[in-house]
């Protein structure tokens, strides 16, 4: 009869017999030096470029990223706090790079460049997870610019458009409406099915609780993602967060959807590298950058593209905003994220401060895709527009001087206050295309001549809400197939005509108490 004693020892039999070794082999070294978010460590002979490691301390593992690789050292930056590390402590090569959550469940979040919340919800239960570094899509695999992106914003849609996949860049000084136009822009995305994301990079944690709030109170936050590296988090966050978006908007791309980034701003990333660079003891470059600043940027803008129908047919636009020094364009990092960008909207402290808001120069800002990226309908009225408005700035500085001025110019400066007047927009009001190419085909066909300037932004308001109210031909044509027809045009005149002839009746009224 078998005993206890006799089943435990045919129990530890079986357990021996079944045990199999396993080899594993790890690359491992120690830290020599550590402080200001920067860890120097000797004998990762094997560390590769951008590659994830592991600091062992005694509060329990940190994560760091691998920079710089030495011929007797390894340079790296931590991700988070670095407190705990100890000059000593082992650190060990994860053998993959930085990956981040991807997928459905990161809309509507604020997520740090980690992935994680910090908007006090549940954890990101994503199985789902894309490198922050990757390789851009080839020229093979993409197509041009040619589906409109609409921001809402009157200059922008009809001046300076926006395509699927392009990069126009918001560039110009602190405080004058770059933001803005980029929040406008997300906003005016709600129902035409395009994900959003906001990388705020090295932002007061303030100012993005106001984004969010409105972001909400709009409905935006549904299809919109915020990355939030704010302006307490060390330099290594700052860093990765405009990489840490574009992996997630990537993730949209390889499903064929569309998808917009905002990078907030890009002055303040190339500040955080530079910060890593000197730290790491890189030698600096012109004001101190270091020399691959250029391809810092490069290599995250290129990663957004219109793909072809062949490769999923999804974009991503991105809006990188640039803060400018006194309206200094030519300084490095402007001119190289210029050199970059498909395009770029140049906002003026000037025109801010005379209140043309949003303050656009028409002069200085362009879109390399042109007309390419407008429904047929704006590109019908815009390409007028555009021309009035930049003869009426040069007649402006002309006719300052007060000599005599001929029929024709004298109506082309009229004409051109009152569209300078049509370009004023509040923030956070985006404009349906419809009613843009509405109150466009009144200014430049002469309807608008003989309004007072200063009824203009009155006109306006009224017209539009006739043209959503009456209108029923004109509006679902330019929704359904981008322009108007003959009939829709007739319509269109009619109700301004009739507005016209109603707002005419009650100026009179006034005229005459």
């Amino acid at each position: 009869m078998a005993t206890t004693k006799d089943f435990i020892v045919e129990e530890l039999k079986q357990r021996i017999s079944e045990y199999k070794t396993e080899i594993k082999k790890q690359t491992f070294g120690r830290v020599i030096q550590v402080g200001d978010g920067i860890a120097r460590i000797s004998g990762l002979s094997t560390a590769m470029m951008s590659e994830m490691l592991e600091f062992k301390t005694s509060k329990g593992s940190v994560y760091g990223v691998a920079l710089n690789l030495e011929e007797d050292s390894v340079g790296a930056i931590i991700l988070g706090s670095c407190e705990a590390i100890k000059e000593g402590d082992e650190v060990i090569c994860m053998e993959r790079i930085l990956e981040v959550p991807v997928g459905e469940e990161v809309i509507g979040r604020v997520l740090n460049p980690l992935g994680q919340p910090v908007d006090g919800k549940e954890e990101i239960k994503s199985g789902k997870f894309n490198p922050i570094e990757k390789i851009a899509p080839g020229v093979i695999t993409r197509e041009s610019v040619s589906e409109p992106i609409q921001t809402g914003v009157k200059a922008v849609d009809s001046m300076i458009p926006i395509g699927k996949g392009q990069r126009e860049l918001i560039i110009g000084d602190r405080q004058i409406g770059k933001t803005a136009l980029a929040i406008d822009t997300i906003i005016n995305q709600k129902g035409k099915n395009v994900k959003c994301i906001y990388v705020a990079i090295g932002q007061k944690e303030s100012k993005i609780a106001n984004i969010v709030a409105k972001l909400q109170e709009a409905g935006a936050m549904e299809y919109t993602t915020i990355i939030l590296a704010g302006a307490s988090d060390p330099a290594s966050m700052t860093y990765i967060a405009p990489y840490t978006g574009t992996a997630m908007a990537e993730y949209f791309l390889s499903k064929g959807e569309d998808s917009l980034i905002v990078y907030d701003d890009l002055s303040k990333h190339a500040v955080a590298y530079r910060e890593i660079s000197l730290l790491l003891r890189r030698p600096p470059g012109r004001e101190a950058y270091p020399g691959d600043v250029f391809y810092l940027h490069s290599r995250l803008l290129e990663r957004s593209c219109k793909l072809n129908k062949d490769f999923g047919g999804g974009s991503i636009t991105a809006l990188p905003i640039i803060e400018t020094q006194a309206g200094d364009v030519s300084a490095y990092i402007p001119t190289n994220v210029i050199s970059i960008t498909d395009g770029q909207i140049y906002l003026e402290p000037d025109l801010f401060y005379q209140g043309n808001r949003p303050a656009v120069n028409a002069g200085l800002s362009v879109s390399r895709v042109g007309s390419a990226a407008q429904v047929k309908s704006m590109k019908k009225v815009a390409g007028k527009m555009r021309l009035e408005a930049a003869q009426y700035r040069e007649l402006a500085a002309f006719a300052q001087f007060g000599s005599d001025l001929d029929k024709e110019t004298q109506l082309k400066l009229e004409r051109g206050k009152r569209i300078t007047e049509i370009f004023k927009q509040g923030q956070y009001t985006p404009l349906a295309v419809e009613l843009q190419v509405a109150i466009f085909y009144a200014a430049t066909n002469g309807f608008l001549d003989n309004v007072p300037v200063e009824k203009i932004s009155e006109f306006e308001q009224g017209l539009l809400e006739q043209v959503e109210n009456r209108s029923k031909k004109y509006v679902n044509e330019i929704n359904e197939k981008g322009e108007f027809s003959e009939e829709g045009e007739e319509e269109l005149k009619t109700i301004i005509n009739d507005y016209k002839a109603t707002l005419d009746y009650l100026i009179k009224k006034e005229e005459e108490k």
